[in-house]
């Protein structure tokens, strides 16, 4: 029998893997960063004060991409190719989810509904990248090579949700309540089948530099097809629900740093 622990493990004790691993989460870390730091220039008056926290949350994910690059440096690897069936950000993007790259280039104000899409997506997004922090954190959290790491990029994905919760919350309390439900609703049916192939190509690219065998890669593929099947028929719906957060304020005041990842 295999565990998501000895899968991990397994990946993180295996240079190649370990180099795929990292290259992969370092490129959607970047991709984030970048998409941050244009909504935060582009802002509309009428939200220009939220601004900073949208700096802030780009500014988390930069440092998570530095992370994962000094993760490779320390055990003198170089990042990898990103296969374009692992980039979760470009293929969720292909499917009209969040806002279009070629709108970010433009010098172009946004409307307050490309926010409430942005905020929407990152509601959705967050909530994986903080669920599977959370697992990685339960059973890594001590390791001595990952898991400062993984500790100080879960607690930033934890606030990156609160935030997302408070400021959805408080634009609904504005009068967008019923488009921010309808947004939610199509971002969360549309991830859960994008987070399905991610992770089925990630298993398959996995499998071939782990040469696993075909019992094991059945299995695992099995496995993420329950999980879809499950998240299709209900479970998507914690991805699109609010409640306030108890971490009030999680993305006020400056960037945290991680020195030791420079």
């Amino acid at each position: 029998m295999f565990s998501a622990r000895s899968l991990f493990q397994e990946i993180v004790d295996h240079d190649d893997s370990y180099r795929l691993f990292c290259s992969i989460a370092a490129s959607g870390e970047a991709q984030g960063g970048w998409e941050n730091g244009r909504i935060a220039a582009l802002m509309p008056a009428s939200l220009r004060d939220l601004a900073p926290k949208v700096t802030r949350h780009g500014a988390d994910e930069e440092k998570h991409g530095r992370i994962f690059h000094a993760l490779m440096r320390r055990r003198g690897l170089t990042p990898a190719p990103v296969p374009e069936d692992t980039d979760y950000t470009a293929l969720l993007e292909r499917r009209g989810i969040g806002l279009a790259h070629d709108k970010l280039r433009r010098d172009e104000p946004l409307s307050e509904l490309d926010i409430i899409t942005y905020l929407s997506h990152s509601r959705v997004t967050e909530q994986r990248a903080a669920d599977q922090m959370v697992m990685l954190n339960r059973y890594f959290g001590d390791h001595p090579e990952v898991g400062k790491a993984i500790r100080i990029i879960s607690r930033d994905e934890d606030n990156h949700l609160a935030y997302c919760h408070e400021e959805l919350l408080r634009l609904a309390r504005l009068g967008h309540g019923r488009t921010i439900q309808r947004i939610l609703h199509d971002c969360a049916r549309a991830e859960l089948v994008v987070y399905r192939d991610v992770s089925l190509a990630v298993m398959e690219h996995m499998g071939r530099i782990l040469k696993w065998p075909k019992a094991k890669s059945g299995g695992l593929t099995a496995g993420i097809r329950t999980v879809y099947g499950y998240e299709r028929l209900g479970g998507w719906r914690r991805m699109a629900t609010l409640r306030m957060p108890e971490r009030r304020n999680a993305l006020g005041g400056p960037a945290t740093s991680a020195p030791e990842f420079a």
